[in-house]
């Protein structure tokens, strides 16, 4: 059985704090599709074009990572898609309290895929892709908080 991870977002845009979470998350799957949630309510800066391609670039020759675009529930597309595991990122303990019930809400939905939790380092604990496009709208500088190939595109 191969192992496939699901790593959910907006990726509104990609942040360092992602392309971390993904690169230490590399040598642990077979794959990881960096699945990229569609909701009609939720406004974004950037189009599902822009993002995709923005991921694409940055995990270019890495040849275990995939990018995809959904809606519905991620419990849903993980089984489309064969996957096993969610993988998320923790920031804070508020962030856990969330993904620990979205995480038990997706077992009970589907006990054959499991959660994965990864912390984020110190550093990196800060950034967000809300907090990064307020820095955005407000004319500043995010060249610390997202990929070269983000900020050649903004």
């Amino acid at each position: 059985m191969n192992k496939i991870a699901v790593f959910p977002g907006s990726f509104d845009p990609i942040t360092v704090g992602h392309v971390d979470l993904l690169k230490r998350s590399i040598p642990l799957f077979d794959k990881i599709i960096v699945a990229i949630g569609i909701n009609s309510t939720k406004k974004t800066l950037y189009s599902l074009e822009q993002r995709k391609a923005w991921i694409e670039k940055v995990f270019k020759g890495y040849d275990t990572v995939e990018v995809k675009d959904y809606t519905g529930l991620t419990i849903n597309f993980c089984k489309t898609e064969n996957a096993n595991y969610i993988l998320r990122g923790i920031r804070s303990a508020a962030d856990f309290e969330y993904e620990k019930t979205i995480a038990h809400l997706n077992h009970s939905m589907n006990e054959n895929i499991e959660t994965i939790l990864m912390l984020s380092p110190p550093e990196l604990s800060s950034i967000s892709s809300t907090i990064v496009r307020e820095i955005i709208y407000g004319k500043g500088d995010v060249s610390k908080f997202v990929p070269k190939e983000v900020l050649e595109g903004i």
